[in-house]
């Protein structure tokens, strides 16, 4: 007998799902852009707008499509929590950008674009994982790019704690203290959310395996 290793069930929600993260990665892309070339930073900061506001819409559509539904391909707080969790990177992502913009930032530091790129590298790995979600025969690379988004994670952490202590050190202006210190918390929230996505796909994998 043939053993199908895709999992059925209403595959609009990996669709979904993938929509979601290659909008991610626009908006991680349009962030490392901002952050590595500071100029046009209004125009960059509203494109990064429309991005969060094109995630929202995935988002509402997962979730209308999961009261709709009555089979779903995995548990439905599954789907709930993963389609919030990569919402919420999203938005900590355009929060960086905006407040960069709103709070009048001259110039990025490095520790800012060293964040940017762990950010970026995460979103590339999210938007190569969500695709193996839809064949259990890919469920142990899924698993291994959740380490992998993990390890990203505790980096961003040390990035962020010496980016805070050098703020704290070398500034003595205090609302530049303020400024980064939102920013960087931003960063590193996205960085949080993106683990906690990864946590996510991992139980997810570990039931339905």
């Amino acid at each position: 007998m043939v053993k199908f290793l895709m999992l059925p069930k209403n595959t609009k929600f990996y669709d979904l799902f993938e929509q979601g993260t290659a909008n991610l990665v626009l908006a991680a892309e349009k962030l490392n852009e901002l952050f590595e070339n500071y100029e046009d930073v209004e125009s960059k900061t509203r494109q990064l707008k429309k991005l969060e506001e094109k995630g929202d819409t995935i988002t509402h559509q997962v979730l209308q499509r999961l009261h709709r539904s009555f089979v779903t391909p995995i548990d439905r707080e599954d789907i709930s929590l993963l389609a919030h969790t990569l919402d919420d990177v999203l938005d900590y992502i355009e929060a960086a950008g905006r407040t960069a913009f709103l709070y009048g930032v001259d110039q990025p530091t490095d520790r800012a674009r060293q964040l940017c790129s762990i950010i970026l590298k995460m979103t590339y790995v999210l938007n190569k994982v969500l695709p193996r979600l839809r064949y259990r025969d890919q469920f142990k690379q899924i698993l291994e790019e959740c380490v992998e988004i993990n390890s990203m994670e505790n980096e961003a952490d040390d990035v962020h704690h010496t980016a805070l202590a050098e703020l704290f050190c070398n500034c003595d202006d205090p609302c530049k203290i303020i400024k980064w210190r939102e920013i960087y918390q931003h960063m590193e929230e996205a960085t949080d959310r993106g683990e906690d996505a990864a946590n996510v796909l991992e139980g997810i994998v570990l039931k339905n395996a």
